[in-house]
């Protein structure tokens, strides 16, 4: 027989939802915006499911499962910005096209520079993110790489010792040649829990001339040829199960010579 949820804080709720961080919900709630079954909430209120929440008097759907706040597998296009954008120009973000059922506060897990692409993790689960954010560390984030000109030695060396402007260094497994010929070179770039941004600043460091980088594996996740730029799919349970993880080897991601991506 299944059992009912125990009552939850009401900060923790709305933080699950994606509708704010709980210390925002804290300040809803001193200021007197929210509001349980038609009652002002006080700080160590509790709710659970049935229980009808009101923010500024406007009523707030809360989700039957975790499964109505899924967790997104998208491939982004180098460029396009993933939530906020200029009214007249929302076509440059994918925000447009996620679905609205899970809300509009969405949070990017291990975010990439919005120059790049690649496959990128969102989630309106405010809690789920954080838990993912952590656990994506241990595991292995493999990139794509479009270099103008070929790496040298001495550039390959310092991007292996991985060291940053702030002082850490990153885990750099692995550098590939993966095709290319002329001023376009391609490199697959194995680390550990490497972000996006970290990744750039490195090869910047390094003097490279960075054309184009794409994350493509993320733990045992691959950015699907069968998965066009701009679209995205629902992480599986067991996939989401798999990051929070400690991490096993990934197989390495396979990219066709020359171009792990189809677009220009």
């Amino acid at each position: 027989m299944a059992h009912a949820p125990e009552p939850e804080r009401v900060q923790k709720v709305l933080a699950h939802m994606g509708l704010a961080s709980r210390r925002e919900a804290e300040t809803w709630i001193r200021a007197g915006r929210l509001s349980i079954n038609g009652r002002t909430a006080g700080l160590g209120d509790r709710v659970e499911h049935g229980d009808q929440l009101r923010l500024d008097g406007r009523l707030i759907r809360q989700p039957r499962t975790a499964r109505e706040l899924p967790v997104l597998l998208c491939h982004r296009s180098p460029g396009q910005g993933l939530l906020a954008a200029a009214a007249a120009d929302r076509t440059a973000t994918m925000a447009s096209g996620l679905p609205r059922r899970v809300g509009q506060r969405f949070v990017s897990i291990s975010p990439l520079p919005q120059v790049d692409g690649g496959l990128e993790l969102l989630t309106a689960d405010g809690e789920l993110a954080g838990r993912l954010q952590r656990a994506i560390r241990a595991h292995t984030v493999i990139y794509s790489l479009r270099a103008r000109g070929e790496l040298t030695p001495a550039q390959q060396a310092g991007i292996r010792e991985g060291q940053l402007d702030r002082g850490v260094a990153l885990r750099v497994v692995a550098i590939a040649e993966a095709g290319g010929t002329g001023s376009n070179r391609w490199y697959q770039i194995d680390t550990l829990g490497a972000s996006g941004n970290d990744l750039r600043q490195l090869l910047e460091r390094q003097g490279v001339a960075v054309s184009r980088l794409l994350r493509i594996q993320l733990g045992t996740l691959q950015l699907e040829r069968s998965l066009p730029r701009g679209r995205w799919r629902e992480l599986l349970p067991e996939e989401v199960s798999s990051l929070l993880q400690p991490a096993q080897p990934a197989p390495p991601a396979t990219a066709e010579p020359g171009n792990p991506d189809s677009g220009p």
